[in-house]
């Protein structure tokens, strides 16, 4: 079977310190270190994935924590196919950042047809002790993440390396699928040409002697 090569650029975003560049880290070169300074603007990744047949580059876009209140997300943002939105388990504040994070998202960035791009939640250092605050907020998880537009959400540790392949392979997945769902769809609406079954009336030309 013929391979195919695509070319993603992901986002991760999300409030400062909730471990985004940790996990860019532990899925790229399964590495971990508590000591990572936070991010200043945007920082990257890549990473080769080979999946269904297919050889998937992605791009991880690493953007700062405090960049939401700036107006460089714009820039960051373009020609994205999806996104990683990530908060801290630990700090209710980052779940409650979620939301924004989000907004911001989708008023700067959409895909071919104007959908929103692809989006996975992802509840970070679920191997530390929770917020007393989400007691009840997980309960509700899956309810929030449709109301606000994710795919699906995911408990990762960048630490202890929990979901975090799992989450990029279903993000992954999604974009590919909305690719051939796209490509079906143009396929369908090119109109191929029909002579006509009339009869037009004979060129001036034609009735030269």
């Amino acid at each position: 079977m013929q391979q195919s090569e695509h070319r993603y650029k992901i986002l991760v975003i999300g409030d400062l310190g909730v471990g985004k560049t940790s996990i860019i880290k532990r899925y790229v070169h399964q590495h971990f270190s508590a000591n990572y300074r936070a991010t200043i603007g945007v920082d990257f990744g890549l990473k080769v994935l080979n999946l269904d047949q297919g050889t998937i580059r992605l791009q991880l876009w690493d953007i700062a924590g405090q960049e939401r209140f700036g107006n460089m997300t714009r820039v960051y943002y373009r020609d994205a196919l999806g996104a990683l939105v990530v908060y801290d388990v630990t700090r209710s504040c980052t779940f409650e950042a979620v939301r924004k994070w989000k907004e911001d998202l989708d008023d700067k960035v959409s895909v071919s047809g104007g959908k929103q791009i692809a989006a996975v939640l992802l509840a970070n250092k679920c191997d530390q002790d929770r917020d007393d605050a989400f007691a009840k907020t997980y309960a509700g998880m899956e309810q929030f993440c449709r109301e606000h537009g994710f795919i699906s959400w995911f408990e990762t540790s960048a630490k202890e390396n929990i979901n975090i392949d799992e989450a990029v392979t279903c993000l992954v997945r999604h974009i590919m699928a909305n690719e051939t769902e796209l490509l079906q769809r143009e396929a369908v609406n090119i109109v191929s040409p029909k002579l006509d079954s009339g009869h037009s009336p004979p060129c001036s030309a034609c009735l030269r002697p």
